[in-house]
């Protein structure tokens, strides 16, 4: 029989919670605070006006980006802030915020409720802390480079497997009807061919990259995606032992573009099929 000392002797040392850092903390205060207006929308309804076919706004977006701004500036006034609801920053500064203030406008608007706030900030160009939270469900997904992914204050890790007749393979559609969405539906059922568990739109390019980071799924990708889509996403994945890249193998800019996360193990398969249905250049 074996006992509990031994026991401790053999099982791994527990991953020791991040370090915060002064950025991350105001990360969690923002996304904290963007969630409460989110809650308050989403329980008192909110009417969705349209930017394009399929691509909602609403007063919840711009209201939860406009706090996350002012508590992002109450702490860093002389920081840049790149937003999805009209904050353009300067991409090349030293000291960038990017935020998504309602990534999955339109679960939100159907009160489906996966939709998340996403926020990222970013020193010379590359991601140092993320935050991606689900203010209905409460489900914290956070990550500072060099120190890992945690789903709460458990750590994220990418899955182990190795095929793709393994996985569950994640995808976005495009707000684009055309060319576009026909790439993504090719590519999509190229997927399901290869026999992979099955392929999950779940409408927030946020969380399904943090389902990656998590091993649910193995794969994701989308053709086009803005980089408040995957800003802070993009990091949990790197920090759960995972990679990205966009859809054609390089490293993604901070601006639009595709976007493939996997396990590492998954990526060239991935990346063979992506390539085989690219849609061309992208605008």
């Amino acid at each position: 029989m074996v006992g509990p000392a031994a026991l401790a002797e053999t099982d791994p040392m527990p991953t020791p919670p991040p370090m915060k850092t002064i950025e991350s903390n105001v990360a969690d205060e923002a996304a904290r605070a963007a969630g409460d207006v989110l809650k308050r929308f989403y329980r008192d309804g909110v009417s969705m006006r349209n930017k394009d076919v399929a691509n909602l706004v609403s007063d919840a977006d711009v209201e939860a980006e406009r706090v996350v701004v002012a508590t992002i500036r109450g702490h860093f006034p002389g920081h840049e802030v790149l937003g999805e609801e009209g904050h353009a920053g300067d991409t090349s500064a030293e000291h960038l915020w990017v935020v998504d203030p309602l990534d999955g406008t339109a679960n939100f608007a159907h009160q489906i409720p996966v939709f998340a706030v996403s926020i990222a900030y970013y020193r010379s160009g590359v991601p140092e802390c993320g935050v991606i939270f689900n203010p209905i469900t409460d489900e914290w997904f956070t990550a500072i480079r060099g120190q890992g992914a945690f789903q709460g204050t458990r750590p994220a890790r990418v899955s182990g497997r190795a095929r793709l007749d393994e996985v569950v393979v994640g995808f976005g559609l495009p707000y684009d009807r055309g060319a576009l969405m026909e790439a993504t539906l090719a590519a999509t059922a190229e997927f399901v061919r290869r026999e992979t568990h099955g392929v999950r739109r779940m409408g927030s390019a946020a969380l399904d990259l943090c389902m990656v980071g998590l091993g649910r799924f193995g794969v994701y990708f989308e053709y086009l995606l803005s980089p408040w889509d995957f800003a802070a996403g993009r990091l949990f994945v790197e920090e759960a032992g995972g990679r990205v890249t966009d859809c054609r193998g390089g490293a993604p800019p901070l601006a639009r573009t595709g976007i493939l996360a996997s396990n590492g193990l998954l990526h060239e398969a991935a990346l063979k099929i992506l390539r085989a249905h690219d849609p061309g250049e992208i605008v």
